[in-house]
């Protein structure tokens, strides 16, 4: 889906890392969020409360998601899971655009 219908989004950015790393939530009358971003290259660990799903727009990147068997390559229009309670450690190669959908 290229566009959201009928949603709230939040004026504050959320920054992470000096910068690097910025966000907007989006929140759907459903009670669902997401959060549309981007990140410039580097290399970053997130910690997750909800199931993440991470849909990289543009761009690309290394994933490794705790205990898993090494990194991954990601690249524009592809996606990746992270489970809830989780971290995930990124190499952003390209500047990265992402959708990033919580699963409660």
């Amino acid at each position: 889906m290229s566009e959201f219908k009928n949603v709230t989004v939040t004026k504050k950015a959320n920054v992470y890392f000096d910068g690097k790393v910025t966000s907007r939530s989006v929140l759907f009358s459903d009670g669902s969020k997401k959060t549309l971003g981007i990140m410039l290259p580097g290399e970053y660990e997130f910690n997750t409360a909800d199931k993440e799903i991470m849909e990289i727009i543009s761009g690309d990147l290394e994933v490794l998601i705790a205990d898993a068997q090494g990194w991954k390559t990601i690249k524009g229009g592809e996606a990746f899971e992270v489970p809830a309670q989780s971290k995930f450690s990124l190499k952003v190669k390209s500047l990265a655009d992402y959708c990033c959908s919580f699963i409660k």
